[in-house]
């Protein structure tokens, strides 16, 4: 009787869970707009009960179209319609023409001034500098921090309590003591290690420091998804940094005792107009996390119309759950589109949705040059072997795949014989492109694209180009082990 009893209340709840499962389903086909997606979902709820719908719930629903960032889409609207003005009053775009890389690019402008809110007009009149490792970087971070006079405006994914990051808050504290306005944004997963130290030192010296979607319990999982990815710096208006560098001693070379191999990246430093982008991306943060109403203040995009610095045009394109498109995915795309004769790609993490895929097959097939650098030497295995799964048809298709073997290369970049490059914080996936807040700078000019090719060039230098006969030769294990990741691919 007993056994009996038992058997039916496991029949009642296989029915109970069938009625959830197909419930969950529904709303995963009806809420996932990615088709790979959607069945990577469904396989989690229907191969591995329980957790997958614990997975879908915490990670997948997509809050793009929620309530989470509803605040902070007014706050991107109202500062955009104010810089809007503020770049109109001051006649940026003056030196537009005679410009041979903004005349055949001009679509590619276009659809990122569309695509974009204020971060997307173009802005010309910049000296824009490419920042090779931690050690070209860090040092140019610290003269320029040193320097400021007005405001130092910070906001980074990963601030590490470690000797570098302790010169930076000397400095900020410093600086902040001779009166100038130091802000503070981080992301509490990635600076988990300074929300104790070094964050409470900032605040107790009059340094406004804010999470950026603190992890408390009840939303932990959807915190942790959506993070902020971003690395900016923008000093008094204007002087700019970003790219792929945090700051943490293990992406300065020179310091080999902090460093389990040599780290490749690349950051950018902008002087100009250029820095009103990334201003305008750190003060809608701002506004978002700290919950203040920091009014649009002219001082934060200081003139420079008579100012002789430079005419380098560029764009400042973010994107994140509080975007209406993926910008920084459709400047890749266009990229790809555009490019006369070759693209060369830079990218630590390649899990692709079917368009990125697409697009790199079919400039190949047109007799484009496509050239890719990934990691050889790797920091996460499972990524590793989800990338490796688009390695064979990108192969076929007359892809050079470049695979980095000096140590770990961590750059977000690319570069066309159109004169188009890009430096930022975008890694090439669907995490990058859909979950977390990204930006990316989009530069025109010829002289900035030849030396991000000489700089592709070398570290292809450094790299084991693949080729497909060799790869074709990869055992059946590791063949099945790219295929079973694949399927999971859009949740990494």
């Amino acid at each position: 009787m007993f056994l009996r009893v038992q058997s039916d209340w496991f029949i009642y709840l296989e029915i109970v869970y069938f009625i959830i499962a197909i419930a969950v389903a529904v709303r995963i086909i009806y809420d996932t707009d990615s088709i790979s997606k959607t069945l990577s979902y469904l396989l989690l709820v229907f191969f591995v009960p329980i957790f997958g719908m614990i997975f879908y719930f915490s990670f997948g629903i997509n809050y793009r179209k929620r309530k989470m960032y509803s605040k902070k889409l007014k706050v991107n609207d109202e500062y955009s319609n104010k810089l809007t003005k503020r770049l109109s009053d001051i006649h940026l775009n003056q030196k537009q023409q005679g410009n041979a890389v903004i005349e055949r690019n001009s679509s590619f402008i276009k659809m990122l001034s569309s695509a974009t809110m204020g971060d997307g007009p173009l802005l010309t009149n910049n000296k824009a500098e490419i920042l090779e490792n931690g050690e070209e970087f860090f040092p140019r971070l610290l003269e320029d921090l040193r320097a400021a006079k007005n405001t130092i405006h910070i906001e980074y994914y990963i601030y590490e309590n470690n000797e570098i990051g302790k010169q930076i808050e000397e400095v900020l504290i410093q600086k902040a003591k001779e009166g100038v306005k130091v802000r503070f944004i981080y992301d509490d997963f990635g600076c988990k290690s300074i929300r104790k130290n070094i964050v409470r030192n900032l605040r107790a010296n009059g340094i406004e420091a804010f999470a950026f979607n603190e992890i408390i319990l009840l939303a932990f999982a959807n915190r942790m998804n959506y993070r902020n990815h971003r690395k900016i710096v923008v000093i008094d208006g204007r002087i700019a940094y970003t790219g792929g560098i945090n700051i943490s001693d293990r992406y300065d070379n020179r310091k080999k005792d902090s460093n389990e191999y040599f780290w490749r990246d690349t950051h950018m430093r902008i002087e100009g107009s250029g820095a009103y982008g990334l201003q305008y991306i750190f003060l809608a943060d701002w506004n978002f996390c700290s919950k203040q109403d920091l009014a649009f203040n002219e001082e934060y995009f200081p003139i420079l119309e008579n100012e002789e610095i430079g005419e380098v045009p560029l764009q400042v394109i973010s994107s994140g759950p509080d975007s209406d498109v993926p910008s920084i995915l459709y400047s890749v795309l266009k990229a790809i589109q555009t490019a006369d004769k070759e693209i060369c790609i830079t990218t630590p993490y390649y899990i692709p949705d079917e368009s990125l895929q697409l697009a790199i097959k079919m400039a190949s097939l047109s007799g484009k040059k496509v050239k890719m650098i990934l990691p050889g030497i790797t920091d996460s295995n499972i990524v590793k072997w989800a990338s490796e799964s688009y390695f064979q048809e990108l192969l076929e298709f007359g892809v050079e795949i470049y695979l980095y073997k000096k140590g770990f290369i961590h750059a977000k970049t690319f570069v066309t014989d159109s004169g188009i490059s890009s430096i930022g914080t975008c890694n090439l996936d669907h995490r990058s492109f859909d979950l977390n807040f990204e930006v990316n700078v989009v530069v025109y000019d010829e002289s900035f694209a030849k030396k991000m090719k000489s700089m592709f060039d070398r570290d292809c230098k450094d790299s084991i180009k693949l080729e497909l006969h060799r790869w074709n030769k990869r055992s059946w294990k590791q063949r099945l082990k790219n295929s079973f990741i694949r399927l999971f691919s859009p949740l990494l």
